[in-house]
């Protein structure tokens, strides 16, 4: 269970918003070109995600590459994912995060159907990298796991990446994610909202998903519609303090 209040009440404030209306209360707070990320990095499939930022970086792996194979390789492998691939930041999720992995661009799948379901139990919202970062993702998807990064991969870690810090800033398409900064992502892609800002991002964008939802109850009925909760203001709009 998340402690922090300040935190629990931004995951309240920014749940119902979509992508598209935290852009816009970006940009209604001066953001215009900051918080969206590459619009390459995409969702593993079409899902909502919102969370508070927790973060890791990972690098390249420097070397050298294992002389040894079969069960002594299984013996090496160990000790690498002890020692080098490790996953300190794992030890300490709470409800509501949203992890943004810095991977760094590598083709790795540091997270997998077995480990991003440990997240999810632990409270884990959803996952965004810079490189793959995921694989096993039949099982992801069945698991409804969200993630959104550039593409998937094959590759298991050992010799390929290494733990380099966690709760750091870390850049994720072309936006530096410092822990603590909210977390939006839908059909639409991923942004990053500072937190210092999140309280009035959120009330100019409850703004305009209220008039969204009003305009677009018009139109269902005009065409003969059944009302659904995308156009029902049935939720609280957030005005601000």
């Amino acid at each position: 269970m998340r402690k922090n209040k300040e935190d629990l009440e931004l995951l309240e404030l920014f749940e119902p918003l979509r992508v598209a209306d935290v852009r816009d209360g970006m940009d209604w707070m001066g953001y215009h070109h900051y918080g969206t990320m590459d619009y390459k990095i995409r969702p593993l499939y079409r899902t909502k995600a919102v969370g508070i930022a927790k973060t890791a970086r990972y690098l390249p792996y420097v070397g050298p590459d294992p002389k040894v194979t079969g069960d002594e390789y299984t013996q090496w492998s160990n000790w690498y994912y002890g020692n080098i691939c490790i996953y300190p930041w794992m030890d300490e999720l709470e409800e509501g995060d949203f992890i943004a992995l810095d991977m760094s661009g590598i083709d790795v799948g540091l997270m997998g159907s077995e480990n991003a379901l440990g997240a999810k139990i632990a409270g884990v919202k959803g996952f965004v990298s810079n490189g793959g970062g995921i694989r096993d993702t039949d099982e992801v998807i069945m698991q409804k796991i969200p993630v959104w990064s550039y593409f998937v991969s094959q590759k298991m870690d050992q010799t390929r990446c290494q733990f380099d810090a966690k709760d750091v800033p870390v850049a994720i398409g072309g936006v530096t994610v410092f822990p603590g900064d909210v977390i939006v992502a839908d059909g639409d892609g991923v942004i990053v909202v500072p937190r210092s800002i999140a309280k009035d991002v959120a009330k100019y964008a409850h703004r305009e998903l209220f008039a969204d939802k009003e305009k677009r109850r018009e139109h269902f009925e005009e065409l003969g519609w059944e009302l659904n909760d995308s156009v029902l203001n049935n939720q609280k709009v957030y005005k601000g303090k």
